[in-house]
């Protein structure tokens, strides 16, 4: 099974939705460092969980499955190398990039010197999933046959 286009969309709005509400900015965020998000953390997971308050089990599985994909596909050893950590280090930090937005997302995809060193984000790792088990007892099988662990993409290591 495989996200659509807009699931997709949905996925990006609602991160941009929760920075907004948090009174700052991804950018902003990016200019103080790793100390910036980390103040700014909390703020934006409360923000990200009520934007999709009242969200179906399917609504919260599709975009678990988004974030599956924009984890996995960043996946690379190329980006690894600058942002470090373990295999779940590098996880978290694949998390990070996710939670700071498209914008940042695809910089990093594009060019991984744009991602910060030791930057992490576990939560944003699994978020709808830990959603969808709080509201509704389960965990999303997203059914999409890949995985969010670090090294799965065959494609991003050689």
């Amino acid at each position: 099974m495989t996200s659509t286009h807009d699931d997709t969309t949905r996925f990006w709005t609602l991160i941009d939705s929760a920075w907004a509400a948090t009174g700052t900015t991804p950018a902003a965020v990016l200019r103080a460092g790793y100390d910036g998000f980390d103040a700014h953390l909390d703020a934006f997971l409360a923000q990200l969980a009520t934007h999709a308050e009242g969200f179906t089990g399917e609504e919260l599985m599709a975009l678990d499955r988004v974030a599956e994909r924009a984890l996995y596909d960043i996946d690379r050893a190329d980006i690894q190398e600058i942002t470090d950590g373990s295999d779940d280090g590098f996880l978290y930090a694949r998390g990070f990039i996710v939670a700071l937005g498209r914008e940042y997302y695809e910089a990093v995809r594009a060019d991984p010197s744009a991602a910060i060193t030791d930057a992490e984000c576990e939560e944003m790792c699994y978020f709808f999933a830990h959603l969808h088990h709080l509201r509704f007892g389960t965990f999303p099988d997203t059914g999409s046959g890949i995985s969010r662990e670090t090294a799965s993409n065959p494609a991003g290591w050689s």
